[in-house]
């Protein structure tokens, strides 16, 4: 089902275009051996990032693309409908640059035109072992040490769980304790993947997203030199959380990607298959199935755009954001789940995608904040209350 989008410039417009064929071309033909293997896609990454498709929510002058977060996410989409497991290491390589791009300064920003252009791969450490939904109980530490690296460094002992891109990755986004004051006692680093100290265990042997490599990433004595605190001390939470919001965004548009995808399948299969004489489609019990699947691709993409536009607007979005991520990918758990059903006992075995787009959906209710969280995090929005505004935009 060919999707509709309105998009603000003619630049945009091209850019899905371009990310349409790309996914058409390259991302398609490979997912299902790819992910059978559990193969890792280092270099379909490069390939995105020299399309310019990686930095795309970046100012140009850091070597990103200068559009709008709606275009982004909608460009985040095309690409989860091809490959999921490539939406997902898209949105955090984006959400891994955030904190360089936001609190870094001139010297580290020069990272950057590699990190978004591709050459440079990123990852995101924030959860622990005991420390998932709770990153203010986090015990990996960041102790100063002057010694031969000068002021300022820092040596990092501890470990991260549930790494995408542990192990593949060539730098790593790490929040670590600096003091023990609580909330206020994280802070976020930028360290390379050849320090010294820094390995990577064994892969996470996953349910689905199998050509995602996800991973426990172990800091024995890492010393990072040369500035490498983003932001102040203290402040790695709050860049942690920043960040989280534009990442729920975008892990809703990567699930709703998913879920076109698998509409897509069932729709095509309910247009081919006949029984009793007729397309199964023209059934009503099938047909209002897929409908309703429809009604929630549907409902995944406007929410997740309408948090987007606030985002563009600079306004207030993290309520809005995690209603987005718990709206998408709880849909894409139930659309997934129905275009099984659509295709029956064919749905169930591996010959057809639509058991993968099941098991690969059922993540993206737990990353990024499970839906629980996100749950709690808009009800304490809801019991702060506040007025309505209404934003004039351009």
């Amino acid at each position: 089902m060919p999707v509709r989008r309105l998009v603000p410039t003619q630049e945009a417009a091209d850019l899905l275009d371009l990310t349409r064929q790309l996914a058409r071309d390259e991302l398609a033909p490979r997912a299902a051996a790819a992910e059978a293997a559990e193969e890792f896609p280092r270099d379909v990454f490069r390939t995105l990032g020299r399309a310019g498709l990686l930095g795309l929510p970046y100012a140009e002058e850091l070597g990103g693309g200068g559009q709008p977060y709606e275009v982004y996410l909608q460009v985040l989409e095309e690409i989860a409908a091809a490959w999921a497991s490539v939406g997902v290491g898209v949105s955090v390589h984006g959400l891994s640059c955030f904190g360089l791009a936001t609190r870094g300064t001139p010297a580290q920003q020069e990272w950057l035109p590699e990190m978004l252009g591709g050459e440079q791969l990123g990852a995101y450490c924030l959860s622990e072992p005991h420390a998932g939904s709770d990153p203010a109980a986090m015990r990996t530490r960041a102790v100063r040490d002057g010694g031969v690296g000068g002021k300022g460094a820092y040596v990092l002992t501890g470990e991260k769980a549930w790494t995408t891109h542990g192990g593949h990755a060539d730098f790593y986004k790490v929040m670590a304790r600096t003091s023990d004051d609580g909330a206020r006692g994280i802070s976020c680093f930028l360290v390379p993947a050849d320090s010294e100290g820094l390995s990577a265990d064994t892969a996470e042997r996953k349910m689905g997203l199998t050509g995602s490599t996800t991973a426990t990433m172990r800091f024995e004595g890492v010393r990072v030199d040369a500035d490498p605190c983003l932001g102040e001390e203290g402040e790695g939470l709050s860049i942690a959380l920043a960040g989280l919001d534009a990442g729920r965004l975008g892990i809703a548009a990567v699930a709703t990607g998913l879920a076109q995808g698998a509409l897509d399948d069932a729709v095509a299969y309910a247009q081919e298959r006949e029984t009793f004489g007729k397309p199964i489609i023209e059934h009503q019990g099938l047909g209002f199935l897929l409908a309703d699947m429809a009604a929630a691709v549907e409902t995944a993409r406007a929410t997740y755009l309408s948090a987007a536009r606030l985002r563009d607007a600079d306004q207030p979005y993290g309520q809005q954001a995690s209603i987005a991520k718990l709206v998408a990918t709880d849909n894409a758990m139930k659309v997934t789940t129905d275009a099984v059903q659509v295709l029956g006992g064919y749905g169930y075995t591996r010959d057809f995608p639509v058991e993968r787009y099941m098991r690969e959906a059922k993540v993206m209710q737990i990353f990024e904040g499970t839906n629980q969280i996100q749950r709690l995090v808009i009800s304490r929005a809801l019991a702060r209350g506040g007025a309505p505004t209404t934003t004039v935009t351009p």
